[in-house]
């Protein structure tokens, strides 16, 4: 597995370059050698932010993960990643590494019964009319409603957007094409 470390508002020492190499590198157990992982460390204020993203033949693969000290975020992460990996193995396993799962325990975590679960399901189905309005207008209609998105088509390029608002309180467009 390939690694590529980078950092926002810290300078990545070569002690905790090393560290996150190696702890990650454990990973590679899943997914085949030319896998590469990106980790981007961050530091604000006093959050430590640790975001793993691995692109692999079928997807990508990623966490996040806030907490008060570089080296717990680190191992955060990567329990999440490995529980997301066994939480959706069946669904995975074409695509990771052959025999991935033959080993006794996961890295991070319990054991491999404990994290798989049955997935989240479709429980509600709704059906609206598109109208074509600005992204100002779908601006005021998130805030209206109180969604957390709102999809509309774009008066301007007759595309369907989706307004989301973002972790930081401002707003996302996604467009289609």
């Amino acid at each position: 597995m390939r690694i590529s470390i980078s950092g926002k508002n810290i300078e990545v020492s070569d002690y905790l370059r090393d560290l996150v190499k190696k702890k990650v590198s454990k990973l590679d157990r899943y997914f085949p050698k030319d896998t590469e992982a990106q980790v981007t460390m961050a530091v604000e204020r006093s959050r430590h932010i640790v975001e793993v993203t691995i692109p692999y033949s079928g997807g990508i693969i990623r966490g996040e993960e806030v907490t008060g000290d570089m080296y717990a975020s680190i191992d955060n992460v990567l329990d999440k990643l490995e529980k997301q990996i066994i939480k959706h193995r069946t669904k995975l396993e074409k695509n990771l590494k052959a025999e991935a799962f033959k080993y006794e325990s996961p890295l991070f975590g319990g054991s491999y019964e404990d994290q798989e679960e049955e997935g989240p399901a479709l429980v509600r189905t709704k059906r609206f009319d598109i109208k074509p309005m600005s992204v100002e207008e779908a601006m005021l209609q998130i805030e209206l409603l109180g969604h957390s998105f709102y999809v509309f088509k774009n008066s301007r390029t007759g595309a369907v957007n989706v307004l989301y608002v973002r972790k930081d309180g401002n707003y996302g467009l996604i467009e289609t094409e």
